[in-house]
């Protein structure tokens, strides 16, 4: 599956979703942005947006704050969440700047109006933004506490018709277990939402997956360490695991 040259797979995605975790942004720091890790981030960005292909982001807040983990030191819930929406706010500002410096137009877009710094919510203009081939960076989650920001990256990857959602994370693909600790470990080249679902293979949260499924959105996850590796997935090189139904 996903096998093909160049030209199939640029008329294979006109739009789709990156979604990112906020401790992708870290480097090899503890916390925060470090931004070289941005910079280069957005360059990758860059080789996918050069192809013409239009691009949506979700960046989470793990680096700046885990909801989750407010609320495990005895935080009320909806309140970490909320805390942690707003981390992806700043994440969202800074890979913004990143972009804006690779000369690429960029808007960030947050479920929570904050007009001074970004635009709210509007699908229209959001789509409008694209069809202008604007890097769009959806913020704040969905704008609802218990939900993860990849619910919302899948939430806003069917609001904007992308045709697939690529998941950039540590390791490249899925794996029936955790492949830094079991050397064992096997990648699926492709996988379906229910054995996800039922093998608890932590690709997404359950509420990102079964909306992924009830939509036929397939989520790609790859390796977001593998320098060009954004581009060599989308042109159908190197490896990654498409989870589809």
């Amino acid at each position: 599956m996903g096998m093909g040259t160049g030209a199939e797979a640029k008329m294979e995605y006109k739009r789709v979703m990156l979604k990112i975790s906020g401790e992708a942004l870290m480097g090899d720091q503890g916390y925060g942005l470090h931004p070289p890790t941005v910079a280069r981030i957005a360059r990758e960005v860059k080789t996918v947006h050069d192809l013409g292909i239009e691009i949506c982001m979700v960046i989470g807040g793990g680096n700046i704050f885990r909801g989750l983990q407010g609320a495990a030191q005895g935080m009320e819930r909806a309140t970490a969440d909320y805390m942690g929406m707003l981390a992806t706010v700043m994440n969202a500002l800074g890979m913004q700047a990143a972009l804006e410096a690779e000369g690429i137009f960029t808007r960030v877009i947050s479920a929570i109006p904050m007009d001074q710094v970004c635009e709210p919510y509007i699908r229209r203009r959001a789509i409008r933004h694209l069809e202008k081939k604007r890097v769009v960076i959806f913020a704040a989650g969905t704008g609802n506490p218990y939900f993860t920001t990849d619910t919302a990256a899948t939430l806003r990857a069917n609001e904007m018709g992308c045709e697939a959602i690529f998941k950039g994370t540590k390791v490249d693909g899925v794996y029936d277990k955790d492949p830094k600790k079991f050397p064992d470990a096997k990648r699926y080249d492709t996988v379906s939402y229910d054995e996800v679902l039922q093998k608890h293979l932590g690709v997404m949260d359950a509420s990102a997956i079964a909306l992924a499924r009830d939509n036929n959105l397939p989520i790609i996850v790859f390796s977001l360490d593998e320098p060009g590796g954004f581009r060599g997935v989308l042109e159908g090189k190197g490896t990654y695991t498409r989870v589809h139904g």
